[in-house]
């Protein structure tokens, strides 16, 4: 399992430890986990083909960008929650060190994805409140393009530059990793190459890409805000924020663990801790913004309708063919 280069010993893999170690527990995580993955996996590609299948949906910003996120989500829980799944039931712990990399490397894509389309709603909700009559020309189907192919191709670049971070470490000592995936901070804490350097740039590139989309999410809504505070009606003001209000929340579920887990240094960090903050943005929040962004929602249902009347009519028509 390992390989020598001079003085340096590089793993040709390591070990995950998972969430818990116990066997009763295992056997309890196990159903919760991968019920809670299949219903956030299902409901995510629920939204994907609705909106995908609706023109007027898919060419509103909003839903454009939804259509998005849920596939980042789908990616964001994809890529960790399997191995967490055989890990629960198998002894089979172990990852090698170019899957690691590779698990680190779509964690990162699909993470800062995350940041960058809750920042594109965001900007969204800003001018469809605040700027109404300068809404289809300033959020034109073109700039909504141009903003989700930025997210992903940042996004991208971000992954690589972490994973050629880490893939100059070298590790000498413990390969466990306390963890269900391969994160920067475990990675970084295991190597024994001085990372100082890194640390410090990662850290830096960490907390721009992550505060900077939350400050121009935060800005948005101190407008939003203003602007709504100025509606005369109950009723204005209460239509106004519930179209809001699902992004509010998908960004309170998202940022909360996000923020006081990675933003520090990796000294402080704790495995424990890590992995149960961890469990809530790769498998809760993934499971929750499908029903977020639907349970009230009437566009949303009524274009799920027409598509499972649209499948109905289809499954009827080829029954009465072969009949």
């Amino acid at each position: 399992m390992e390989k020598e280069l001079g003085n340096q010993t590089h793993f040709a893999g390591f070990i995950l430890l998972g969430l818990s170690t116990s066997p009763e527990f295992q056997g309890l995580l196990f159903p919760l986990f991968l019920s809670m993955y299949l219903i956030g996996l299902l409901g995510n590609l629920l939204i994907i083909l609705v909106i995908c299948s609706n023109d007027t949906l898919f060419h509103t910003p909003m839903y454009f960008f939804l259509s998005h996120l849920s596939l980042a989500d789908i990616g964001f829980s994809s890529n960790a929650v399997p191995k967490m799944l055989q890990i629960l039931v198998s002894k089979n712990n172990t990852i090698s060190y170019s899957g690691c990399l590779t698990q680190l490397y779509f964690f990162v894509v699909f993470c800062t994805t995350d940041n960058f389309l809750l920042a594109s709603m965001a900007y969204d909700r800003y001018v469809a409140i605040c700027r109404p009559l300068h809404y289809s020309t300033v959020m034109s189907y073109k700039r909504c393009l141009i903003l989700a192919a930025g997210s992903w191709l940042l996004s991208n670049a971000q992954g690589l530059l972490y994973v050629s971070s880490i893939s100059g470490f070298s590790f000498c000592a413990s390969r466990e990793i306390p963890h269900f995936f391969c994160d920067v901070h475990p990675l970084i804490k295991l190597s024994c190459s001085d990372t100082s350097a890194v640390e410090m740039m990662l850290m830096f590139e960490g907390t721009v890409t992550m505060l900077g989309p939350l400050m121009l999410i935060l800005i948005s809504y101190i407008f939003i805000v203003s602007r709504v505070w100025k509606i005369p009606s109950a009723s204005g003001k209460y239509k106004a924020f519930s179209t809001c209000s699902s992004h509010l929340t998908t960004v309170a579920l998202f940022y909360g663990t996000l923020i006081g887990t990675y933003i520090r240094p990796s000294s402080t960090y704790s495995g424990t801790k890590l992995s149960m903050a961890s469990v809530f943005y790769t498998i809760v929040t993934p499971m929750l913004n499908p029903f977020i962004y639907s349970l009230r929602n009437s566009e949303m249902h009524g274009a799920m309708r027409r598509l499972l009347r649209s499948w109905f009519q289809k499954e009827r028509s080829v029954g009465e063919m072969r009949s």
